[in-house]
């Protein structure tokens, strides 16, 4: 079956140009497969498009009628697909953005008005959420996810290292002692985390290679890193959060690092993930450089963090 919008364009040019041939030659087709498209356009609509003499085509009165409405979609689908040319060279539409609620809130909303001011023809819908969103299914065209990825079809890039610590504040430790190794944990309150990651509520991950798990108490538990916080500085216990969440305030002195015989896993990430195909629309590509930039080459969470 002869593609009918080829067709389209071939009955237009042979109208415009009057005649097979010469149409022809501007399409790049022979003047056999031009007719071709033609007389499969006038079997489909059942009339004739054009009177054929020896000498010279000429338009039919369905013809002309049908001539008008070939050049408005024509043109039409010329305006479509220039619009969509320009959303992958030129960051403009409205970007939905899906990123975890603390890393959001702390180090993505801040920089949305820089990038806004960069590329104005962009909007951003920020949403807040720790779940893990399907993307596709959602209409999201980005999202940041912290620590490992799944096997997925989704495209991945690695934005910045994702540090975990454990910490208590010195009144804390004054009243409870600090713990030097694993075994420790045992005597201490502990904050947990309830949101599925290899370090559960209960159950806190050390090693190199995430394979020491280590049993905890938990006093309190919640499913937001900044609650866990409020927490361990009420002196409620020990957390065990990302320095995202934990950097101001080891800066400040509010909490202290604590090291113990093992070492907290150290090979989380933070990443950009972006529905699969190979041209993400220009919006998407200006957003994760965005970010790369200003997470390198030290994620800013963790400047003045001495002790990694």
């Amino acid at each position: 079956m002869l593609d009918r919008v080829l067709g389209m364009q071939v009955f237009a040019r042979v109208a415009a140009l009057g005649g097979f041939s010469a149409a022809a030659r501007v399409l790049g087709m022979s003047q056999t497969m031009a007719t071709k498209h033609v007389a499969a356009l006038e079997e489909r609509l059942g009339v004739k498009l054009f009177h054929r003499t020896t000498r010279r085509v000429t338009l039919t009165e369905a013809g002309r009628r049908y001539l008008e409405f070939c050049e408005r979609i024509l043109v039409e689908m010329d305006e479509a697909e220039q619009a969509a040319a320009a959303d992958r060279v030129e960051p403009r539409g409205l970007l939905r953005l899906a990123v975890p609620v603390s890393f959001g809130v702390r180090e993505i909303a801040p920089l949305l008005a820089d990038f806004t001011r960069l590329h104005p023809q962009v909007s951003v819908e920020l949403g807040l959420n720790d779940r893990v969103v399907d993307l596709v299914e959602e209409g999201w065209d980005l999202a940041v996810r912290i620590g490992l990825l799944r096997d997925s079809s989704l495209v991945a890039r690695r934005l910045a290292p994702c540090r975990i610590i454990l910490c208590a504040t010195p009144a804390y430790l004054r009243a409870h002692g600090t713990p030097r190794t694993i075994a420790d944990l045992a005597g201490h309150d502990c904050l947990g985390y309830t949101l599925p990651t290899p370090a559960t509520a209960d159950r806190w991950v050390f090693g190199e290679t995430a394979d020491i798990v280590v049993p905890v108490t938990t006093r309190l538990r919640a499913n937001n890193g900044d609650a866990l916080l409020a927490a361990a500085l009420a002196g409620q216990g020990l957390i065990y959060q990302p320095t995202f969440i934990l950097g101001d305030d080891i800066r400040a002195g509010r909490l202290v690092p604590l090291a113990l015989d093992h070492p907290v896993r150290s090979k989380l990430a933070v990443h950009a993930l972006m529905p699969p195909g190979r041209n993400p629309p220009a919006k998407v590509r200006a957003f994760v450089d965005f970010l790369a930039l200003r997470f390198w080459p030290e994620a800013p969470w963790d400047r003045g963090l001495g002790f990694f």
